[in-house]
């Protein structure tokens, strides 16, 4: 892409359905994958897009963020144009923080303004997938589109979480709804409807004249899915463009929303699979991410005996970070990040650990979550009993996940609760 393309990142949210894990880090900081945060997939994505002129604009708990960009994504460069900066919030225009969307875009107006991009390209921060965005922007350059909205068919029972769009059949965007309970199917599919993936590509000095006209407005609530993108249809030229995978799996397109703790869980576990839909060896698109400096990882102990009782460290059917060592444990569909122990005897199921996790001897854990730096004592069971989980503090999902905040004791896992 050339210099005439900027992007936007949206990385503000607060994320409340995924705490704890965003109790003390942003949405897009949160771990995944083992080695990974969920911001890296749409970085990678704009770089192997060849968009090299980013915006990363942060707002709650962004330290974390904007560490992990500052340390993880320096590689560009400045002398020739290429920069990913992260942007707090400037309050140049506003006191408030972000009140919507296109509020975000607004209150940053005047750093767009400097970049004089002829197109800007909008993403969010927080889903999970592989796309070439340069293919969406030649769709809205060879459309001479005034905006341009990436789509994925949905299927109508989740109407309600995304904006739902009517098109014609050169997808000329015809009707706009934000998050209805109801939706008329696509033609040819009475099972779906067309969902938007937060993805937009505006012709810029009209999306200035749009989010200036959008601010005025008292009654708007200065987002882009309730009021600036229904209110172009009528008198602008909006398009859709069809989400195309850039997985090498004949499924579904994968493009994941993990703004809860159940979504998450199995998009982490998705990755285990003998042939995970989500390609992370793909050398033709990498992912990204800070690299910390850590050896291999080590498997020690291999004496006889069925799993949580024989002293024999291995990992089945797992992704095993660097740095960690599984010390006569048994782990089995799991994700291991940077820096984890699994000591003798102790038996792990279908679970996430954190960099940093250390699991005593003996322990029994299935279908959990365990945040960073989490010490858990020997002889402590997580996950076979909800209600006990539950009466010690830990936060249970819908689906029976448990979820260990970073602030855990080792006295909170001996059923003395939270303090």
């Amino acid at each position: 892409m050339g210099r005439d393309v900027l992007t936007v990142i949206l990385a503000g949210g607060k994320g409340t359905r995924l705490e704890p894990l965003t109790r003390d880090r942003a949405k897009p900081a949160v771990p995944f994958g083992g080695i990974y945060r969920i911001i890296d997939f749409t970085l990678s994505n704009c770089i192997n897009s060849g968009l090299r002129r980013v915006l990363v604009l942060t707002q709650y708990k962004a330290r974390s963020l904007d560490r992990h960009i500052r340390q993880g994504w320096n590689f560009l460069s400045t002398e020739l144009g290429e920069s990913i900066e992260v942007l707090p919030p400037q309050q140049r225009i506003d006191e408030n923080w972000y009140k919507g969307t296109a509020d975000a875009i607004y209150q940053n107006i005047y750093s767009l303004e400097k970049e004089n991009p002829t197109y800007t390209v909008i993403l969010a921060g927080d889903h999970i997938y592989k796309m070439d965005y340069g293919a969406m922007i030649r769709s809205h350059k060879e459309r001479n589109a005034d905006l341009t909205i990436g789509c994925i068919p949905i299927p109508l029972a989740d109407t309600r979480h995304f904006g739902i769009m009517e098109a014609d059949e050169d997808l000329r965007v015809t009707g706009f709804l934000e998050k209805p309970m109801t939706a008329k199917p696509m033609p040819g599919d009475p099972e779906r409807c067309l969902g938007s993936m937060g993805i937009y590509v505006f012709s810029t000095r009209l999306m200035f004249e749009l989010l200036c006209e959008d601010a005025a407005s008292p009654d708007s609530e200065h987002d882009f899915g309730k009021n600036i993108i229904p209110n172009m249809i009528q008198s602008q030229r909006v398009f859709a463009h069809r989400f195309k995978d850039r997985n090498d799996k004949p499924q579904e397109p994968y493009w994941r929303d993990v703004g809860t703790l159940d979504a998450y869980y199995q998009a982490n576990m998705d990755l285990v699979d003998v042939n995970p839909v989500l390609n992370l060896y793909d050398e033709e698109w990498p992912i990204r991410t800070l690299q910390i400096q850590t050896p291999p990882p080590k498997f020690v102990f291999s004496g006889d005996g069925p799993p949580g009782v024989a002293r024999r460290g291995e990992a089945l059917d797992s992704m095993v970070a660097n740095g960690s060592i599984i010390s006569g444990g048994h782990v089995q569909r799991c994700i291991i990040s940077p820096r984890v122990r699994v000591n003798s005897y102790a038996f792990v199921d279908s679970s996430i650990l954190f960099e940093g996790v250390d699991v005593g001897r003996h322990c029994r854990i299935q279908r959990a979550i365990i945040d960073k730096d989490v010490k858990i004592p020997a002889n402590t069971t997580i996950g076979y009993d909800l209600e006990w989980d539950r009466k010690r503090g830990f936060t249970i999902s819908e689906g029976g996940v448990v979820v260990i905040a970073k602030s855990e004791r080792p006295e909170t896992f001996l059923g003395e609760g939270r303090h």
